[in-house]
């Protein structure tokens, strides 16, 4: 495999038969910091997508924004396009005199598959796209330190650099390239071990500002995703539990102690997710929803997905 690939951190077996696997990158840091386990190459630049939005939603608020916890989380979240998401993300733009054309994220349906089916036919939108909350919080810092608004996705935006300066804080790590992420907001790449570090230090950080988002995540799990969804199920099921996905296979996790964990996995895919974090959070003697994945063989269980730690 090439170093792009990493090491195989799940397997797919059908009947005692490795028939596919995982590959990617996995850190976990104990709580002093220390890597306990290191797969891949931690040390390559990733795309860590949406699983720094705790680090942006930091930015905002270490800006002025004042949010309500469940609209903070909000903020911090790829959400699944319900009516209560939708409903607060409307809230947030109401509460700084905006509208929704103001967003200038991508239009898409709901993320949550039952979401999206109950879209049916419509049209995609602005606001149902899932980073809608990430938007909305983004024109709303604007309004308050009074920066433009028309041109907050812009890399040289006073709002971006607060954000770039936060990521670079939080990971002790320049950023090794820039470019913009599906929703169109700027997009930075760092290691995955940058990306571990980062947060776990938002995760333990005595900052007001960095405590305040956390807490509201933990606090609104349904509104950081979406009911029925992985980093909703594990947040309700784990006390203290902070997670976040990211498109193309990143996740994110840690405890209050600073315990973290960090994995990309190289295939984009999200189906391993659960058993990784299970397995991981296994050995830090913390028992989680089930996560269980299995294969079958017309409607019998003939194997499933493991974790390879």
């Amino acid at each position: 495999m090439s170093n792009f690939q990493g090491e195989v951190l799940a397997e797919l077996v059908r009947n005692g038969l490795v028939e596919s696997v995982h590959a990617g990158h996995l850190v976990a840091l104990a709580a002093d910091g220390s890597v306990t386990i290191s797969k891949g190459d931690t040390s390559l630049p990733i795309f860590p997508r949406s699983t720094v939005k705790s680090l942006q939603a930091s930015a905002m608020v270490r800006s002025g924004l004042k949010l309500p916890p469940k609209l903070l989380a909000l903020a911090a979240s790829s959400h699944s396009g319900s009516k209560m998401h939708i409903d607060a993300v409307l809230e947030i733009l109401a509460g700084a005199g905006l509208k929704e054309s103001d967003l200038q994220n991508a239009t898409d349906k709901p993320l949550g598959d039952s979401e999206r089916l109950h879209w049916g036919s419509q049209a995609p939108t602005r606001l149902a796209m899932n980073c809608s909350g990430k938007h909305a919080a983004m024109l709303a810092t604007c309004v308050i330190y009074g920066w433009d608004t028309k041109t907050y996705l812009e890399l040289g935006h006073p709002l971006q650099q607060a954000i770039l300066k936060e990521i670079e804080s939080l990971s002790n790590q320049r950023v090794a390239n820039t470019t913009f992420d599906g929703c169109g907001a700027p997009l930075f790449a760092i290691s995955t071990i940058g990306l571990a570090q980062a947060v776990r230090a938002i995760t333990i950080s005595v900052d007001p500002v960095h405590q305040e988002v956390l807490a509201a995540c933990r606090q609104y799990p349904e509104m950081v995703a979406g009911e029925g969804r992985l980093t909703t199920r594990m947040m309700q099921g784990v006390p203290g539990l902070f997670m976040k996905d990211g498109a193309e296979g990143v996740n994110i996790a840690s405890m209050p102690d600073g315990r973290t964990l960090v994995f990309k996995i190289s295939d984009g895919s999200l189906r391993s997710f659960g058993v990784i974090i299970q397995a991981v959070l296994k050995g830090w003697g913390i028992t989680t929803p089930e996560e269980k994945v299995n294969v079958y063989g017309g409607a019998e269980v003939v194997g499933g997905i493991r974790a390879v730690l």
